[in-house]
């Protein structure tokens, strides 16, 4: 499962490792906090209709990576806080997938980190654990489960990863999946040819939640 805060999160940090996965017969669903609203530098297009362009783009790349569920759960962009609520509704969405391994952001504060980051991995991994796990935490929010991991991406620079994955055999598809996001993306050719030297690996901090 990866929980993350925009679209083109994923595909930014993880897709070439949700590649491998579903490959594999992995079922990876994503949850976005946010429609990504605000990611625009265009001051004329509405918040309204940057949201809806980007579900579509995410949801496309979904596709393209093979992922098994999509939720939004259309917070404002830019705008997400740690709060009770906001913890509930990651633990409804991990009970209601039951992964195995967590995907999400690095909590750590960085330079230049998006807070909406910060916030959506400090509360995703509150919500991993203990809330998901314990019955008497948000009982109405399904039934508990206990996610054996959590794999974190985005770390500052300089912090030691200790998951190092090869996506070298899916590059060309995690590249087409970043693609899909085309208000997010200046120059298609110029990304192409970066990607095709920065982005063969995936670097991840694994947490162990159990």
């Amino acid at each position: 499962m990866c929980i993350v805060a925009h679209p083109d999160d994923v595909d930014f940090f993880a897709a070439g490792t949700v590649l491998l996965m579903t490959r594999r017969g992995v079922v990876v669903d994503l949850v976005l906090a946010t429609s990504g609203d605000k990611g625009s530098r265009d001051g004329a297009t509405s918040a309204a209709n940057l949201a809806a362009t980007r579900e579509r783009e995410q949801l496309a790349s979904a596709a393209g990576l093979g992922a098994a569920r999509i939720e939004f759960l259309r917070h404002r962009d830019a705008e997400l806080v740690d709060t009770l609520e906001f913890r509930g509704e990651l633990v409804r969405e991990i009970r209601r997938s039951r992964p195995d391994v967590l995907l999400t952001f690095d909590p750590t504060p960085g330079y230049r980190q998006h807070p909406d980051h910060r916030v959506v991995g400090r509360v995703a991994l509150d919500a991993a654990w203990p809330c998901a796990r314990d019955p008497l935490t948000y009982p109405d929010m399904g039934s508990p489960h206990e996610t054996a991991e959590a794999w974190l991406f985005g770390s500052p620079r300089g912090t030691r990863a200790d998951l190092t994955i090869d996506v070298g055999e899916v590059l060309d598809l995690k590249i087409t999946a970043r693609l899909a996001h085309q208000s997010q993306t200046r120059d298609p050719h110029e990304l192409k040819r970066r990607w095709r030297h920065v982005a063969g690996h995936e670097r991840f901090v694994q947490v162990d939640l159990r």
